[in-house]
């Protein structure tokens, strides 16, 4: 069992393959938090600490104060001054305090209202913890659940409604945990549309760091991953605890150190944009938090999550091969009509792609950004006999077709918009803020979903789609719902998530011959919610390879390659640059992004080549191991590999910046090389020991522009 309660010290011990974690009830009232780290026979017993000004319940010293002790859950106004994990008010004063009541442990889960969540396997097994506040007459459960195997635990909570009025959340934090030492590097990511994922390690220090969003979304500015480290920790070395949020929306991590030097982590809904009343009677389910630990360094805690997620949270058609796409929207923009598509697929098909994706411009008086988002219908002057037909034309070149949704979105200019003006968010009396000059739709608004699956469902009707690309282009200001009450406009944000949910599941149920691809400017919803229903999520609408190549090592370290599409484009007719651009967009899911009809013969025949070599180690990428050797922000040039379980294959890149110093010689150990296999280079024949793998393999780097390496190492 991964789960044991010992009924003498009221203890509860998690064990996963590598880890422990362990608390216990004190005084009959508070969960005191004991272990989390490298697993261990004999935990600990609590310690208590004497402070001044620490209040504490009646039957007890100052020493065991809920402001002194590291607890599992903390509740505001009841005598912790640190962060709090549940601000509910029941009288306007938001002071609550959960007492211990029982528990169950059972296999499997139990499903989340209407959000994703990690999916069980016959080894999950689940901690429910009850706690009860007369104060407040509600119920409050706190749920572990634990995937043994992969050194991974999920925290998610419930609170009911057990009196007679209406009460309201205010803040809710469904992982906290407390540890008895700070010393740790913080590490995030932080950034903007077009400049994701900056890499950012600091130490922890007195008082609360945190990364959060009150947009709507994950964003691109900060990522709901964040991981604390011991200042020494290298990929392979040194403690690592990693953390991340199932979500998509409005998030906050905060990581606060005490009077006491002890640090408190914690993961869920900031109160800057969340509350959440419960009516009488109800139920309200947070979101679900993850979290690892790993005692041997960073790449270990990579790979936890990479297993973790590939297994647990992406949909299982992930785990097939991707299709390699052309997209047309860095070639034409909103310029697409049919004859140009289909003269597109026929090229697509020539060179090897697998699909061609129509980006924006098919629908309504879409020729531009400033109108038609919303008119769910096709275009007749692009299409003019239709969708269905055009595809029906596309598939007779024998390639698969996808197609561009924005659904949550709507543009002033356009019959939706006419219609129902009162169905994009905005408050009453101040003009909406444009921002691409679009609004959003209040997806908290069951007639608004209504109407999209109505649309969607007419539009799509008996045409064989592929591939959906959802994007998601601006976030919220003047957060708004005409189709709520007062007291319940602080919900919106919440509300939209689960409506945004609630309509990416039945595409997935109405299509389930399409797979989706997600997308909000690029990276703006890279987040563990997106990944549950997108084999794959546009990271950033930049693909400059020097670019990419930071923004994809950054996400690596806490999302997988399969999860990961990366685009070539813009070669401009040189196979020296299509050559780099290759080789950077290989550390992902491959996919192009150019105008195929402007290309050289030359050109082509080179996609066609890479597109070929592509398949035949596309499955070492999406399923294969991660080992980070050199990350672009430390080094002149970036370096990784990836292994299959079996360590019969290896693919190995070197991506060269452009201001990378000439005539070095880099040794590159490759740990994962099986010592006693031979291995052949398939691009050169070359043959290289597993011993001499691991020793490294020398690298000249050349200091030239576009200068890349791969190597795709087949054991003999």
């Amino acid at each position: 069992m991964s789960i044991r309660f010992i009924k003498d010290k009221k203890r509860f011990v998690i064990n996963t393959k590598h880890t422990t974690y362990a608390f216990e009830v004190v005084l009959d009232h508070y969960l005191y938090h004991i272990y989390y780290g490298k697993r261990i026979s004999n935990v600990p017993d609590p310690v208590f600490t004497f402070l001044s000004f620490a209040p504490h319940v009646k039957e007890c010293n100052e020493s065991k104060s809920p402001d002194l002790f590291p607890q599992e859950f903390s509740c505001y106004g009841a005598g912790d001054y640190r962060p709090n994990s549940l601000r509910l008010s029941a009288d306007g004063t938001g002071v609550c305090d959960f007492v211990y009541h029982s528990y169950r442990i059972f296999k499997g889960r139990l499903d989340l209202d209407g959000f994703p969540a990690a999916r069980a396997d016959e080894h999950t097994q689940t901690l429910e913890v009850t706690l009860l506040d007369e104060g407040c007459h509600c119920r409050l459960k706190l749920y572990y659940t634990v995937f043994a195997d992969l050194d991974i635990i999920s925290r998610y909570m419930t609170v009911e409604n057990l009196g007679d009025t209406s009460v309201k959340i205010e803040k809710c934090m469904p992982l906290t945990l407390d540890m008895l030492r700070s010393d740790f590097d913080m590490i995030s990511f932080y950034g903007s549309h077009f400049n994701e994922m900056h890499f950012q390690r600091v130490p922890l220090h007195h008082g609360t760091q945190s990364v959060y969003s009150n947009r709507g979304a994950s964003s691109p500015h900060y990522n709901p991953f964040i991981a604390l480290c011991s200042h020494n920790a290298t990929e392979e070395r040194g403690e690592v605890y990693g953390f991340n949020f199932v979500y998509s929306g409005s998030f906050l991590d905060e990581v606060d150190v005490d009077q006491q030097s002890r640090v408190r982590v914690q993961i869920g809904l900031g109160s800057e944009s969340f509350s959440y009343s419960i009516d009488a009677g109800e139920t309200f389910c947070s979101p679900e938090a993850v979290m690892t630990y790993s005692p041997t360094g960073i790449g270990k805690m990579t790979r936890n999550f990479h297993n973790f997620i590939r297994t647990h949270i992406m949909p299982p058609a992930s785990l097939q091969p991707h299709p390699v796409v052309l997209n047309t929207w860095e070639a034409c923009y909103f310029n697409i009509d049919e004859a140009k598509l289909l003269d597109f697929a026929k090229e697509a098909k020539k060179t090897g792609f697998d699909m061609l994706v129509m980006d924006d411009g098919w629908f309504g008086a879409r020729n531009h950004d400033h109108a038609g988002l919303g008119d769910w219908y096709e275009n007749r002057t692009k299409f003019p006999d239709g969708l269905a037909s055009f595809v029906r034309k596309v598939k007779a070149e024998g390639i698969q077709f996808g197609i561009w949704v924005e659904p949550e979105m709507v543009n002033p200019d356009s019959d939706l918009f006419r219609s129902h003006p009162d169905w994009a968010l905005q408050t009453v009396g101040r003009e909406p803020l444009l921002s691409r000059h679009q609004l959003v739709l209040d997806m908290s608004n069951p007639q608004v979903l209504e109407y999209l699956m109505k649309q969607f469902d007419e539009t799509f009707r008996g045409i064989e789609i592929d591939y959906f690309k959802w994007d998601m282009n601006r976030h919220m200001a003047h957060v708004g719902s005409m189709h709520l009450p007062s007291d319940k406009q602080g919900e919106i944000f919440f509300r939209y998530m689960k409506g945004v949910y609630r309509l990416l599941d039945w595409f997935r149920d109405h299509f389930p011959g399409a797979v989706i691809e997600t997308c909000s400017g690029g990276g703006g919803r890279y987040d563990l919610g997106m990944m549950q229903y997108g084999i794959q999520i546009w990271a950033s609408d930049n693909t400059d390879p020097y670019y990419r190549t930071r923004i994809q090592a950054s996400a690596l370290m806490g999302y997988p390659a399969a999860t990961m599409s990366c685009h070539v484009s813009n070669p401009k007719e040189s196979l020296a640059s299509l050559d780099y651009r290759y080789k950077v967009a290989v550390g992902g899911m491959l996919g192009y992004e150019l105008n195929i009809l402007k290309m050289s013969d030359e050109i082509k025949s080179e996609m066609a080549k890479q597109i070929a070599e592509y398949k035949t180690f596309e499955h070492v990428i999406r399923l294969g191991d991660y080992y980070n050797l050199a990350f672009p922000t430390k080094y002149p040039y970036s370096a990784y590999y990836y292994a299959t379980s079996d360590r019969t294959e290896i693919l190995l890149t070197v991506i060269e910046k452009y201001q990378c110093p000439q005539g070095q010689t880099k040794r590159l150990k490759i740990k994962a090389a099986n010592p006693g296999a031979t291995y052949v280079d398939a691009r050169t024949g070359k043959q290289y020991s597993g011993a001499s793998l691991k020793e490294g393999i020398v690298i000249d780097l050349t200091g030239e522009p576009m200068s890349a390496h791969l190597f795709h190492l087949k054991a003999l």
